[in-house]
């Protein structure tokens, strides 16, 4: 079925049980899609995607993102009921505040029954910069989730290590592995971003 309507893959995130996580800023953007109301976007995902409830993330952004705050660089499901998010703690940064109100936000966020998400904040990593000076989009959250291990952009940094750790308690049945992300974000992505997934039976 063909759909009028521009969506790129890391625009959205679902648990796989009838959720989807998106963000206000890309998928209402008029870059993309002019003059859809947000609750016409919410009932064309609801309907094409088999879905039961859109969550949507309005607050958060990074420098140098150039996909206008795909999901897939703040907010990502680990499972049904484990979201992790990216955070900074260094109040010197430029993130540290729309951060802070995006966490609230996804701390705000319920699964279907009314029981709240297991979250794991990850900070980001030092800030990251091409040869011209100008900062890159570097997340941990840009993973991505194979059958038996997860690939988590590195960064050389002191919060690669933590990011790690976190991540493994967020897959505990997978093996977490580090993947250097230099490279990919001055193309400004990551793993994530550089792949398409596939469903088990379906033939390119």
């Amino acid at each position: 079925q063909s759909i009028d309507y521009e969506l790129e893959g890391g625009s959205i995130e679902t648990d796989g049980v009838g959720s989807l996580l998106t963000t206000t800023h890309c998928l209402l953007d008029s870059n993309r899609n002019t003059g859809w109301p947000q609750a016409e976007v919410e009932r064309l995902l609801l309907d094409s995607l088999g879905l039961q409830r859109v969550l949507w993330i309005s607050e958060g952004a990074l420098i140098g993102d150039d996909t206008d705050s795909h999901i897939d660089n703040l907010v990502r499901f680990c499972s049904a009921d484990t979201i992790a998010y990216i955070t900074c703690s260094r109040r010197e940064d430029v993130h540290y505040e729309p951060l802070q109100r995006m966490a609230e936000q996804v701390k705000a966020l319920r699964q279907a029954d009314g029981t709240p998400y297991q979250l794991h904040a990850i900070d980001l990593p030092e800030a990251q910069f091409d040869e011209a000076g100008k900062r890159l989009p570097g997340s941990y959250v840009n993973f991505l989730i194979l059958n038996g291990s997860v690939l988590v952009p590195v960064f050389g940094c002191l919060q690669d290590a933590q990011a790690l750790n976190t991540l493994q308690q967020c897959f505990p049945d997978k093996k977490v592995v580090p993947v250097p992300g230099s490279n990919l974000i001055r193309q400004f992505g990551g793993p994530h971003c550089a792949t398409m997934q596939l469903p088990a039976g379906v033939f390119v």
